[in-house]
Protein backbone atom coordinates (compact mmCIF):
# COMPACT_ATOMS: atom_id res chain seq x y z
CA UNK A 1 0.00 0.00 0.00
CA UNK A 2 1.78 3.33 -1.00
CA UNK A 3 2.57 5.61 1.53
CA UNK A 4 1.69 8.69 1.26
CA UNK A 5 3.04 10.23 4.16
CA UNK A 6 6.84 9.88 4.89
CA UNK A 7 8.38 11.92 8.10
CA UNK A 8 12.06 11.93 9.04
CA UNK A 9 13.80 13.13 11.68
CA UNK A 10 11.26 16.02 12.25
CA UNK A 11 12.22 18.54 14.67
CA UNK A 12 11.30 21.90 15.28
CA UNK A 13 12.70 24.52 17.70
CA UNK A 14 11.44 27.95 19.06
CA UNK A 15 14.43 29.64 21.47
CA UNK A 16 14.95 27.17 23.77
CA UNK A 17 11.95 24.30 23.68
CA UNK A 18 12.16 21.59 21.08
CA UNK A 19 8.45 21.53 19.94
CA UNK A 20 9.25 18.30 17.95
CA UNK A 21 12.11 16.42 18.59
CA UNK A 22 13.46 14.30 15.90
CA UNK A 23 10.07 12.43 14.82
CA UNK A 24 10.18 9.81 11.90
CA UNK A 25 7.20 7.69 10.60
CA UNK A 26 4.51 6.70 7.52
CA UNK A 27 0.71 6.76 6.73
CA UNK A 28 -0.31 4.62 4.58
CA UNK A 29 -2.70 5.35 1.58
CA UNK A 30 -6.57 5.11 3.16
CA UNK A 31 -5.77 4.49 6.52
CA UNK A 32 -6.56 6.73 10.07
CA UNK A 33 -3.22 7.41 11.75
CA UNK A 34 -3.27 9.13 15.05
CA UNK A 35 -1.01 11.48 17.05
CA UNK A 36 -2.33 10.54 20.57
CA UNK A 37 -0.52 12.58 23.52
CA UNK A 38 -1.27 15.14 26.16
CA UNK A 39 -1.59 18.83 25.55
CA UNK A 40 1.64 20.65 24.75
CA UNK A 41 2.51 17.07 23.26
CA UNK A 42 4.20 18.55 20.40
CA UNK A 43 1.22 17.51 17.91
CA UNK A 44 -0.36 20.17 16.29
CA UNK A 45 3.35 22.01 15.66
CA UNK A 46 3.87 18.21 13.59
CA UNK A 47 0.67 19.11 11.53
CA UNK A 48 1.72 22.67 11.54
CA UNK A 49 5.42 21.49 9.15
CA UNK A 50 3.05 18.78 7.80
CA UNK A 51 0.57 21.36 6.31
CA UNK A 52 3.27 23.82 5.30
CA UNK A 53 1.98 26.38 8.14
CA UNK A 54 5.26 25.82 9.75
CA UNK A 55 9.03 25.55 8.22
CA UNK A 56 10.95 22.63 10.12
CA UNK A 57 14.09 23.64 12.21
CA UNK A 58 15.60 20.47 10.68
CA UNK A 59 14.75 16.94 8.88
CA UNK A 60 12.10 16.31 6.09
CA UNK A 61 8.70 15.50 5.43
CA UNK A 62 6.72 14.95 2.29
CA UNK A 63 3.20 14.26 1.35
CA UNK A 64 2.22 12.28 -1.25
CA UNK A 65 5.78 12.18 -2.48
CA UNK A 66 6.21 16.06 -2.44
CA UNK A 67 8.37 18.36 0.59
CA UNK A 68 6.31 20.20 2.78
CA UNK A 69 9.29 23.12 2.38
CA UNK A 70 10.28 23.06 -0.94
CA UNK A 71 6.85 21.84 -3.12
CA UNK A 72 4.07 23.84 -1.00
CA UNK A 73 2.00 24.58 -3.32
CA UNK A 74 1.97 20.74 -4.64
CA UNK A 75 1.93 19.32 -0.84
CA UNK A 76 -1.44 22.13 -0.62
CA UNK A 77 -3.28 20.39 -3.45
CA UNK A 78 -3.31 17.20 -1.98
CA UNK A 79 -4.60 17.92 1.90
CA UNK A 80 -7.20 19.16 3.55
CA UNK A 81 -7.18 21.01 7.17
CA UNK A 82 -9.93 20.96 9.89
CA UNK A 83 -7.87 23.28 12.21
CA UNK A 84 -8.60 22.67 16.30
CA UNK A 85 -10.48 25.93 16.51
CA UNK A 86 -13.32 27.63 14.71
CA UNK A 87 -13.05 29.29 11.33
CA UNK A 88 -15.88 29.11 9.95
CA UNK A 89 -17.68 32.36 9.23
CA UNK A 90 -20.48 32.64 11.53
CA UNK A 91 -22.53 35.27 9.70
CA UNK A 92 -22.25 32.57 6.67
CA UNK A 93 -24.99 29.55 6.55
CA UNK A 94 -23.25 26.30 6.01
CA UNK A 95 -23.82 26.26 2.52
CA UNK A 96 -21.89 29.57 1.70
CA UNK A 97 -19.02 28.63 3.94
CA UNK A 98 -18.61 25.87 1.68
CA UNK A 99 -19.20 27.81 -1.34
CA UNK A 100 -16.63 30.11 -0.19
CA UNK A 101 -14.16 27.89 0.43
CA UNK A 102 -14.39 26.07 -3.59
CA UNK A 103 -13.95 29.74 -5.05
CA UNK A 104 -10.99 30.13 -3.26
CA UNK A 105 -9.54 27.54 -4.79
CA UNK A 106 -10.99 28.43 -8.34
CA UNK A 107 -13.48 25.28 -8.23
CA UNK A 108 -15.94 26.01 -11.21
CA UNK A 109 -19.63 26.92 -10.41
CA UNK A 110 -20.82 23.46 -11.63
CA UNK A 111 -18.25 21.84 -9.83
CA UNK A 112 -19.05 23.27 -6.64
CA UNK A 113 -22.92 22.45 -6.88
CA UNK A 114 -21.92 18.78 -6.72
CA UNK A 115 -19.43 18.50 -4.64
CA UNK A 116 -21.35 20.63 -2.18
CA UNK A 117 -24.22 18.23 -2.72
CA UNK A 118 -21.68 15.17 -2.01
CA UNK A 119 -20.47 16.45 1.39
CA UNK A 120 -23.57 17.64 2.79
CA UNK A 121 -24.66 13.87 1.63
CA UNK A 122 -21.14 12.75 3.19
CA UNK A 123 -21.41 14.30 7.22
CA UNK A 124 -25.72 14.08 6.77
CA UNK A 125 -25.44 17.77 6.86
CA UNK A 126 -29.16 18.11 4.35
CA UNK A 127 -31.49 20.11 6.01
CA UNK A 128 -29.41 21.97 7.74
CA UNK A 129 -27.01 23.89 5.07
CA UNK A 130 -28.90 27.48 4.87
CA UNK A 131 -28.57 27.61 8.62
CA UNK A 132 -25.81 30.41 10.06
CA UNK A 133 -22.83 28.81 11.51
CA UNK A 134 -23.49 30.89 14.73
CA UNK A 135 -27.31 28.93 15.13
CA UNK A 136 -26.08 26.09 14.64
CA UNK A 137 -25.12 23.54 17.41
CA UNK A 138 -21.37 23.13 18.22
CA UNK A 139 -21.91 19.55 16.75
CA UNK A 140 -22.79 20.57 13.53
CA UNK A 141 -20.60 23.78 13.27
CA UNK A 142 -17.81 20.75 13.45
CA UNK A 143 -19.65 18.55 11.30
CA UNK A 144 -19.52 21.74 8.44
CA UNK A 145 -15.87 22.12 9.43
CA UNK A 146 -14.61 18.52 8.33
CA UNK A 147 -17.15 18.57 5.25
CA UNK A 148 -14.99 21.88 3.95
CA UNK A 149 -11.65 19.48 4.56
CA UNK A 150 -13.56 17.35 2.16
CA UNK A 151 -14.87 19.78 -0.23
CA UNK A 152 -11.70 19.70 -2.75
CA UNK A 153 -11.41 15.74 -2.81
CA UNK A 154 -7.87 15.51 -0.62
CA UNK A 155 -5.82 13.00 -0.58
CA UNK A 156 -4.69 13.49 2.85
CA UNK A 157 -6.94 14.95 5.47
CA UNK A 158 -5.36 16.45 8.63
CA UNK A 159 -7.94 16.88 11.34
CA UNK A 160 -6.35 18.75 14.64
CA UNK A 161 -8.45 17.72 17.90
CA UNK A 162 -11.59 17.95 15.79
CA UNK A 163 -13.67 17.05 19.21
CA UNK A 164 -11.79 18.95 21.56
CA UNK A 165 -15.06 20.51 24.08
CA UNK A 166 -17.75 17.99 22.78
CA UNK A 167 -19.95 16.42 24.76
CA UNK A 168 -19.20 12.82 25.16
CA UNK A 169 -22.72 12.46 22.66
CA UNK A 170 -21.52 14.54 20.25
CA UNK A 171 -18.32 13.60 20.05
CA UNK A 172 -19.23 10.07 19.40
CA UNK A 173 -21.75 11.31 16.92
CA UNK A 174 -18.54 13.11 15.00
CA UNK A 175 -16.49 9.87 15.22
CA UNK A 176 -18.74 7.84 13.10
CA UNK A 177 -19.25 10.52 10.36
CA UNK A 178 -15.30 11.03 10.49
CA UNK A 179 -14.94 6.92 9.77
CA UNK A 180 -17.70 6.75 6.96
CA UNK A 181 -16.46 9.54 5.55
CA UNK A 182 -12.99 7.77 5.60
CA UNK A 183 -14.46 4.54 4.73
CA UNK A 184 -16.79 5.86 1.29
CA UNK A 185 -14.13 8.48 0.18
CA UNK A 186 -11.15 6.44 0.61
CA UNK A 187 -9.49 9.66 2.59
CA UNK A 188 -6.06 9.15 4.61
CA UNK A 189 -6.73 10.67 7.80
CA UNK A 190 -4.14 12.30 10.28
CA UNK A 191 -5.37 12.79 13.72
CA UNK A 192 -4.14 14.51 16.66
CA UNK A 193 -5.94 13.68 20.14
CA UNK A 194 -5.37 13.76 23.49
CA UNK A 195 -8.54 11.44 23.97
CA UNK A 196 -7.57 7.61 24.72
CA UNK A 197 -10.93 6.74 23.31
CA UNK A 198 -10.73 8.84 20.36
CA UNK A 199 -7.68 7.83 19.23
CA UNK A 200 -9.11 4.11 19.82
CA UNK A 201 -12.28 4.48 18.23
CA UNK A 202 -10.66 5.82 15.16
CA UNK A 203 -7.46 5.06 14.36
CA UNK A 204 -5.98 2.25 12.59
CA UNK A 205 -2.49 3.03 14.07
CA UNK A 206 -1.29 5.41 16.17
CA UNK A 207 2.02 6.75 17.72
CA UNK A 208 2.16 7.82 21.07
CA UNK A 209 3.60 11.39 21.57
CA UNK A 210 5.19 12.79 24.45
CA UNK A 211 7.22 15.95 24.98
CA UNK A 212 8.23 16.40 20.99
CA UNK A 213 9.33 12.69 20.86
CA UNK A 214 6.91 9.49 19.79
CA UNK A 215 7.79 7.07 21.64
CA UNK A 216 6.10 3.79 19.95
CA UNK A 217 4.63 3.49 16.52
CA UNK A 218 1.93 0.66 15.87
CA UNK A 219 -1.23 -0.97 14.87
CA UNK A 220 -3.68 -0.51 18.57
CA UNK A 221 -3.94 -3.89 19.69
CA UNK A 222 0.01 -4.83 19.45
CA UNK A 223 0.00 -1.75 21.50
CA UNK A 224 -2.21 -3.33 23.82
CA UNK A 225 -0.72 -6.86 23.66
CA UNK A 226 2.90 -4.73 24.63
CA UNK A 227 1.52 -4.60 28.28
CA UNK A 228 -0.09 -8.15 28.84
CA UNK A 229 -2.86 -10.15 27.81
CA UNK A 230 -4.72 -9.69 31.37
CA UNK A 231 -3.74 -6.78 34.02
CA UNK A 232 -4.34 -6.43 37.51
CA UNK A 233 -4.17 -2.70 39.02
CA UNK A 234 -3.84 -2.58 42.49
CA UNK A 235 -3.48 0.64 45.02
CA UNK A 236 -1.84 0.00 48.19
CA UNK A 237 -1.75 1.48 51.09
CA UNK A 238 1.69 3.11 51.96
CA UNK A 239 2.69 -0.10 54.03
CA UNK A 240 5.48 -1.44 51.83
CA UNK A 241 4.51 -1.43 48.49
CA UNK A 242 8.31 -1.95 47.44
CA UNK A 243 8.41 -5.23 49.19
CA UNK A 244 5.17 -6.24 48.18
CA UNK A 245 6.44 -5.49 44.64
CA UNK A 246 9.20 -8.02 45.17
CA UNK A 247 6.84 -10.08 46.71
CA UNK A 248 4.39 -10.51 43.86
CA UNK A 249 7.72 -10.99 41.18
CA UNK A 250 8.25 -14.07 42.51
CA UNK A 251 5.01 -15.98 41.55
CA UNK A 252 5.32 -17.85 38.47
CA UNK A 253 1.59 -16.31 36.78
CA UNK A 254 2.87 -12.98 37.25
CA UNK A 255 4.41 -12.11 33.63
CA UNK A 256 5.45 -8.19 34.74
CA UNK A 257 4.63 -5.62 37.64
CA UNK A 258 5.16 -1.95 36.71
CA UNK A 259 5.33 0.71 39.52
CA UNK A 260 2.86 4.07 38.95
CA UNK A 261 2.11 6.56 41.26
CA UNK A 262 -0.09 5.50 43.63
CA UNK A 263 -0.84 1.65 42.18
CA UNK A 264 0.73 -1.12 40.57
CA UNK A 265 -0.10 -2.84 37.85
CA UNK A 266 0.21 -6.61 37.73
CA UNK A 267 0.60 -8.68 34.07
CA UNK A 268 -1.22 -11.61 34.84
CA UNK A 269 -2.28 -15.43 33.68
CA UNK A 270 -5.72 -16.22 34.81
CA UNK A 271 -7.11 -12.90 35.27
CA UNK A 272 -10.18 -12.68 37.78
CA UNK A 273 -9.66 -15.63 39.45
CA UNK A 274 -6.24 -14.24 40.62
CA UNK A 275 -7.39 -11.07 42.11
CA UNK A 276 -8.31 -13.32 45.86
CA UNK A 277 -5.22 -15.03 45.82
CA UNK A 278 -3.27 -11.42 45.76
CA UNK A 279 -5.64 -10.22 48.18
CA UNK A 280 -4.82 -13.24 50.66
CA UNK A 281 -1.53 -13.26 49.82
CA UNK A 282 -0.90 -9.55 51.12
CA UNK A 283 -2.66 -10.07 54.10
CA UNK A 284 -0.73 -13.56 55.39
CA UNK A 285 2.20 -11.14 55.02
CA UNK A 286 0.49 -7.62 56.53
CA UNK A 287 -0.06 -5.53 53.45
CA UNK A 288 -2.77 -3.51 52.91
CA UNK A 289 -4.65 -3.61 49.74
CA UNK A 290 -7.05 -0.70 48.98
CA UNK A 291 -8.53 -1.51 45.83
CA UNK A 292 -7.98 -4.11 43.23
CA UNK A 293 -9.52 -4.54 39.91
CA UNK A 294 -9.33 -7.30 36.81
CA UNK A 295 -9.60 -5.96 33.46
CA UNK A 296 -8.00 -6.65 29.67
CA UNK A 297 -5.27 -4.09 28.43
CA UNK A 298 -6.33 -0.70 27.39
CA UNK A 299 -5.05 1.81 24.95
CA UNK A 300 -4.45 4.13 28.35
CA UNK A 301 -2.39 1.01 29.65
CA UNK A 302 -0.32 1.48 26.92
CA UNK A 303 -0.06 5.07 27.29
CA UNK A 304 1.06 4.42 30.86
CA UNK A 305 3.21 1.59 29.81
CA UNK A 306 5.40 2.80 27.16
CA UNK A 307 5.39 7.36 29.26
CA UNK A 308 5.29 5.79 32.80
CA UNK A 309 2.74 8.35 33.27
CA UNK A 310 -1.41 8.98 32.46
CA UNK A 311 -2.29 11.50 29.82
CA UNK A 312 -3.61 13.64 32.71
CA UNK A 313 -0.51 13.66 34.79
CA UNK A 314 1.75 14.38 31.44
CA UNK A 315 -0.45 17.38 30.74
CA UNK A 316 -0.09 18.48 34.68
CA UNK A 317 4.06 18.14 34.10
CA UNK A 318 3.87 19.90 31.24
CA UNK A 319 2.28 22.98 32.42
CA UNK A 320 4.58 23.28 35.17
CA UNK A 321 7.53 22.93 32.63
CA UNK A 322 6.22 25.81 30.78
CA UNK A 323 5.74 28.06 33.48
CA UNK A 324 9.33 27.20 34.55
CA UNK A 325 10.12 28.46 31.31
CA UNK A 326 8.24 31.50 31.75
CA UNK A 327 9.25 32.10 35.05
CA UNK A 328 13.02 31.73 34.04
CA UNK A 329 12.62 34.16 31.10
CA UNK A 330 11.14 36.89 33.67
CA UNK A 331 13.80 36.57 35.64
CA UNK A 332 16.41 36.86 32.71
CA UNK A 333 14.25 40.68 31.81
Amino acid sequence: MEKVIQVDELTKEFDELVAVDHISFSVREGEIFGFLGPNGAGKTTAIKMLTTLLNPTSGSAKICGHDVVKERGQVRSYIGIVFQGQSSDRLLTGRENLDFHARMYSMGREAREKRISEVLDLLELNGKENIKIKDCSGGIQRRFEVARGFMMYPKVLFLDEPTIGFDIQARRDLWDYIRSANEEEGVTIMLTTHYIEEADYLCHRAAIMDNGRIVVTGILERLKEAVGSELISVQMADNGSKDFINLVKGIDWVRNVEEHPGSLVLSVEGGDVRVPELVELADEHGFTIQAIDSHKPSLEDSFVHFTGRTIREAEGSLKEQRRARRIRGEVRR
